[in-house]
Parts: structure tokens; sequence; C-alpha cells
């Protein structure tokens, strides 16, 4: 059994996914991209600053908990290719070598702090995520149930995995819960008193039209991905439900009680029903046919998005949250460049399996 998951085949697709999350990393360390100066610090010195200098339980939180995922796709994808030990050490070198990184660019952003805290605590999370994923790959029986049900769900092949990546992507910058349901803008209401209804606005076409043409592109992804067209309506559910599960934990955690359940309204309900709609007529074109559709409605999408909409900045959203840590505007930040690429990558998808 063990043979279905250490084999370099099997690990592509967690290499993907691995590769991606550092990306992530990347921008959440270095976002907004503008200030670069020499600040007259040295790395030598930083990694020599006492530790615990202005350090909080939160910020060790928060950086091990961001590097705990890397760990753990970093761990899976060695272990395709490597032994137990070889594994976690290559994780945790990885994730060091990407939080130094990090860290020493910071050195050259003021509005960024280097500490040498933040290396240890990052190094700890991709330990824990190594040393998780190790243990998970001991139990073969698990895996290979998991095998058995991708190898069944979704087709095989380097487009397939990358457009696999391309749907975790998607679902990540889903999650944030100050940007509608399937929605591209943030949630912009001014902060206002408990239980104070606001007037009631008309209905947004499209702003339907934008969840619409979302959901069809997601229909459109999945599609190229399942064996069984058929099926597409079962996992779009799915990926749906857990989408706005995430949504609805994340947003008990992180906005105030009124703006709760925001990123759910009518616009987002009927878009999705049309969208499940359209979807069904397109299960009855032929497979190129179905992908020029998803095409055409990826452009549209980008339209919409780019001149239709009045664009805002992820710090709009702000009144809606309840932490006003730093890390928010970085969060914001990560969901905007998603919906803002996702699209551009689909299409790329689109073109490079259009001969599968």
């Amino acid at each position: 059994m063990e043979e279905l998951f250490i084999t370099e085949t099997r690990a592509r697709l967690r290499t993907w996914l691995a590769a991606g999350y550092a990306l992530l990393i990347v921008y959440a360390s270095l976002s907004p991209f503008s200030g670069w100066r020499e600040q007259g610090l040295e790395f030598a010195e930083v990694l020599g600053m006492p530790l615990m200098l202005t350090y909080t339980a939160f910020d060790a939180a928060m950086n091990l908990l961001s590097y705990l995922p890397f760990g753990f796709l970093a761990g899976l994808a060695l272990r395709g290719r490597f032994g137990v030990a070889a594994s976690v050490i290559g994780s945790l070198c990885l994730g060091l070598s990407l939080s130094a990184g990090m860290e020493y660019l910071q050195m050259y952003l003021p509005s960024r702090v280097s500490s040498n805290m933040d290396l240890l605590a990052n190094g700890a999370g991709a330990l824990a995520g190594a040393l998780l994923a190790v243990r998970i790959t001991s139990w073969p029986g698990l895996f290979a149930r998991l095998v058995r049900w991708r190898s069944g769900l979704f087709h095989h092949g380097k487009e397939m995995d990358s457009g696999l990546a391309l749907l975790a992507l998607w679902m990540f910058g889903q999650i944030n819960p100050s940007l509608p349901m399937l929605g591209n803008v943030f949630i912009t209401e001014v902060a206002r008193q408990p239980f104070v209804a606001l007037p009631p606005e008309p209905f947004n076409w499209w702003t339907g039209s934008a969840v619409t043409l979302n959901l069809l592109m997601l229909g459109t992804l999945l599609l190229t991905l399942l064996r069984v067209p058929r099926n597409v309506f079962t996992v779009l559910l799915l990926v749906l439900s857990w989408v706005a599960l995430a949504k609805f934990a994340i947003a008990a955690v992180l906005l105030k009680s009124w703006a709760l359940l925001l990123w759910i309204n009518s616009e987002a309900v009927l878009g999705m029903l049309l969208g499940m709609l359209l979807l069904a007529a397109v299960l009855w074109l032929p497979r190129a046919a179905a992908i020029g559709f998803g095409a055409a409605v990826t452009v549209i999408y980008l339209a919409v998005a780019n001149f239709v909409y009045d664009s805002n900045a992820p710090s709009a959203a702000m009144s809606v949250y309840h932490w006003h840590y730093g890390h928010l505007l970085n969060y914001n930040g990560l969901a905007q460049t998603i919906t803002l690429i996702f699209p551009v990558l689909l299409l790329f998808h689109l073109w490079r399996i259009r001969k599968v």
C-alpha cells in the first residue's frame, strides 16, 4: 500500500501546492512591495538581538501557524521521494531558508520589522508541519483510500495536477469573510451601532452577474479535472460548502457581530442559482466547446471585474473587522491578488488542456 504514496508522480501535486503556498508567504511577508531602502541594519545584528524583544505570544502563534502548512506540504512532497528523516530535515531547512530570506528582505522595508523570534517561530511551524506530514504518511491504509478516491474522481497528468493546485488557490482566496460569496469586491459598509438596520439597497445586477461568472469559471475548471462530467455538481457543492463553512468560522473570529453574515446576500444566492442552471447547459456541450465557453466566461469576468466595478483597496474592508492587527491588511491584500490572478491562470490552464 505504501507504494501508492511513495512515488514521484504522486508527489507532483504536493510540490505544486508547497510552491504555491511559499509564494503566498512571500506576498504576505513583503507586501505592499514599496518603500524599499537601506536602514543601516546588518542581518547578523538582527539574529543577535535579545530574544522576546517587543514580541508577544500572539506574534509567535501567528508565525508558527503561518509556516505549519508549508512544512506540512513540503513534508508530503519530499516524502514522495525520500525517507522520513530526510523529509523532516529537508522541510525544516526549506522553511528556515524561506523565513530567513523574508526576514532579510524585511530589513529594507520600513513598514516591516525583522526579528530572530520570527525566524524561530517560523522554523518551529515548518518542523511541526513536517512531523505531521510524515506521521500521516505512516498510515498507508488512509493514503491508499485517498489515492483510489483521487484516481477515480480526477484525471491524472501534469496539467491536471496544476489544475487541482489552481482549485486550491481559488478556495484559499475565497475564504476571506470580507469578500462576498463568489464576489471580488470587498465589503465596505461603514462601522455602525449593533442592531441598527441599514436602509435596503436595490438589487445589484452587476454583482449578481459577477457571482454567476465566478461560479461558471469554477465549474469549467472542475469539468476539465473530473473523469465523469456529471459529478461536477456534487463536487461543486462540496467545494462551495467547504468555502461557506470556512468563511463563517473565520468571520466568527475576525468580523464584528453585525457583519457576521454580510458575505452572503441576495446577489450571491441568485447569482449561484443562475450559474448552476447555465452550468447544467454546458454539460451538453462537447469538450472543446465547453473549454471555449469557459475561456469566454473568464474574459467577460475580467472585463466586469476591472472595468465595471469600482475597485477598492484591501484597507476599505477594515471597518467590518474587530481585530486591528496589521496581518489583516496582508490577508485582504492576498485575497485581492488571488481574485485578480485566478482568471489569468485559468485561461492559461484552459489553453494547456485544450488538446488533452
